[in-house]
């Protein structure tokens, strides 16, 4: 069996004297996507900013390709395949959508890569190529966010809340977007709170409330569990 692309083990973190993670355990098979659900403080975005080195743990492991990688910055992590996604789409508003991909080839990607890479997966961005960002749609913002994600070719790609916002059209295209990320060979870790599209792209999927993942399995298994699962029965 491969050493997996992502395996977090027994993770704990806290912001002051809350503890926000309580041991959890979480592994991400290399070339598969797996969906990260559950409601609201469950503590999904904080796992993904201790998984990206933006925030501490307090104890427990991060393996990367089976690399013991607690306590490394984002900068590190960027370098060895690990690219984030954030909440909330943080693109430039005020330069262009083509200035925003051209800082991305200042880690050293060529700006025609950059370019190339972007435009492949989301031909909507070569139409706005010369708007500034902050007038782009909301889905169009999460395009741009993503693209210039892609650009560092992951091996990683960790997406949170990517729906969060967006009309469910929009929503949908960006996960047929996930997927032909996926089947490109990058390892997709998603945090979503809505869980049914996530679920229908996913190889595997985790449920997390109350700072632990309680349960685990295939995208029909957890389909089946949660609303039992998640407190108030929301899925």
């Amino acid at each position: 069996m491969s050493v997996p692309i992502l395996e977090v083990v027994d993770l704990h973190a806290a912001y002051g004297r809350i503890e926000v993670l309580r041991g959890v355990d979480l592994t991400v098979p290399r070339g598969a996507v797996v969906a990260l659900l559950g409601p609201n403080g469950a503590g999904k975005s904080t796992l993904l900013k201790v998984i990206s080195g933006q925030m501490e743990q307090t104890s427990g492991d991060i393996h990367l390709s089976g690399v013991h990688v607690s306590g490394a910055k984002p900068d590190d992590l960027a370098r060895v395949g690990l690219t984030t996604v954030p909440e909330g789409r943080s693109v430039f508003p005020n330069l262009t959508v083509e200035e925003n991909l051209l800082l991305m080839s200042y880690a050293g990607v060529s700006a025609d890569k950059v370019y190339d890479t972007a435009y492949s997966y989301f031909p909507r961005l070569y139409e706005r190529a010369f708007q500034l960002a902050g007038t782009l749609s909301g889905g169009e913002q999460q395009m741009l966010a993503m693209a210039r994600a892609l650009s560092s070719d992951p091996a990683l790609l960790l997406l949170d809340e990517l729906s969060m916002g967006l009309a469910p059209l929009i929503v949908d295209e960006l996960y047929d977007t996930v997927v032909q990320i996926a089947d490109s060979g990058v390892s997709i870790l998603v945090v979503e709170q809505f869980a049914r599209t996530a679920l229908e792209v996913a190889d595997y999927a985790a449920v997390m409330t109350g700072g632990r993942i309680v349960a685990t399995g295939e995208p029909d298994e957890i389909n089946e569990i949660m609303a039992d699962v998640i407190l108030g029965g929301a899925a």
